[in-house]
């Protein structure tokens, strides 16, 4: 599961129960690289047959930008992935921390009043997660599957109920 738990020893400011989140990553560096690599090797593999004439450099320019293509479209959803969501809950205060490329965003509560929703039909992402409190509803987990949403949810609401 692309979250955990964290559990803190019993130190004064500790959380009682602390959430990390992040997306599931399915292409390590390491997979780019082979990835990549062979890529170059069968996009090359057709310029053999007509290497020196002068055809291989017309061809060459359309080949050498599908790769680049490729590897700016690869770049780019590894940095768009970049996602971790922090959910910190003590006993009167609830707080969920976003931090993404395109910046940091946080939300804090009471968790006494923050109500915890689940939309299975939801039309934009099934087993939508909201958490709603101090007038404002966010989203929790909205890069994670369907099923994890699931667990997720059941795993969020006991840990809810034990604090208070």
């Amino acid at each position: 599961m692309p979250y955990e738990w964290i559990n803190h020893d019993d130190t004064a400011d500790a959380p009682t129960a602390e959430l990390h989140l992040w997306p599931y990553r399915s292409l390590p560096r390491r997979g780019f690289v082979t990835f990549i690599a062979a890529t170059a090797l069968m996009i090359l593999l057709p310029l053999l047959a007509v290497l020196g004439s002068p055809v291989l450099w017309g061809l060459l320019p359309f080949f050498i930008l599908a790769l680049a293509g490729i590897w700016y479209a690869l770049q780019r959803n590894q940095r768009d992935g970049e996602i971790l969501e922090i959910l910190r809950i003590w006993p009167d205060r609830m707080t969920l921390a976003h931090t993404s490329r395109r910046g940091h965003h946080a939300w804090d509560a009471n968790p006494y009043w923050v109500r915890l929703k689940i939309d299975p039909h939801n039309e934009r992402i099934p087993n939508y997660i909201t958490l709603k409190g101090s007038d404002r509803e966010v989203e929790l987990g909205a890069f994670l599957s369907d099923d994890e949403r699931a667990i997720l949810y059941d795993e969020l609401d006991s840990a809810i109920r034990d604090v208070l």
